[in-house]
């Protein structure tokens, strides 16, 4: 993954990105595992803290128009992080092995679904409502940098 640089990651679809973020997840995972039985836990607590992190990117991505899945898959994630958590405190690599079972499930499904489905290109309606949004948060910064003026 360090391969990666930020042009790089501009060109991938959401759906590339998102095939990524598990990669990592398990990369991680499966290394916290090694650090924890050669007895580096502060490696292994820096790498179960991205997991987490990598998590809430996860969840924070989903979109709930989507249906019930994405719901399924918020519930999943914030079970998976706590899971994480919990595996952190007592440095338990079974309770790790557990969460990568549950990645290696929804990993599975989510690249058979990709080679099913192309990616789709952003619709010219979202497309114009990304650079509305855009052109709104700079808004705001710039009345925001005005008020932190007075």
């Amino acid at each position: 993954m360090d391969f990666l640089t930020e042009e790089l990651i501009y060109k991938k679809s959401s759906q590339e990105i998102t095939s990524l973020l598990y990669e990592a997840l398990l990369d991680h995972l499966s290394n916290s595992i090694d650090d924890i039985h050669t007895k580096q836990y502060f490696d292994a607590n820096k790498k179960l803290q991205k997991v987490n992190d990598i998590l809430y990117r996860l969840g924070a991505g989903l979109n709930y128009e989507a249906g019930i899945i994405a719901d399924q898959l918020d519930h999943l994630y914030n079970f998976m992080a706590d899971r994480v958590i919990e595996a952190n405190k007592k440095k338990d690599t079974a309770i790790i092995q557990e969460v990568i079972s549950i990645a290696e499930r929804i990993v599975g499904a989510w690249n058979e679904a990709l080679k099913n489905k192309p990616a789709q290109k952003p619709s010219p309606f979202r497309q114009k409502a990304n650079a509305y949004e855009k052109n709104v948060m700079i808004v705001e910064r710039q009345m925001n940098q005005v008020e932190e003026g007075k």
